[in-house]
């Protein structure tokens, strides 16, 4: 893959987000620890930011699904999109 490259691998996007987010924080340690090669801490570092993306994304997509529950005056339940302001 090319660094110019936006997609997100299939084996990363396959990923829920637990996961995801699990695999990212492995990395960020592995990456502090200091016990990892320039060449490894290069490809560890590029997968780390493809699993913050696909992270963003999941986040993204779940705020776009948040609905609230309202009750109105009559006591009847509605549901509309979360006003995020």
């Amino acid at each position: 893959m090319s660094s110019q490259d936006n997609s997100i691998p299939d084996d990363i996007a396959a990923l829920n987000f637990e996961d995801a987010l699990s695999a990212l924080e492995a990395i960020v340690k592995d990456l502090e620890s200091g016990q990892v090669s320039l060449e490894d801490s290069i490809e560890i570092y590029t997968r780390g930011n493809l699993l913050r993306r696909h992270c963003d994304n999941k986040l993204k997509d779940a705020t776009a699904r948040i609905e609230k529950i309202t009750k109105g005056q009559d006591g009847s339940l509605s549901v509309s999109e979360l006003d995020a302001g």
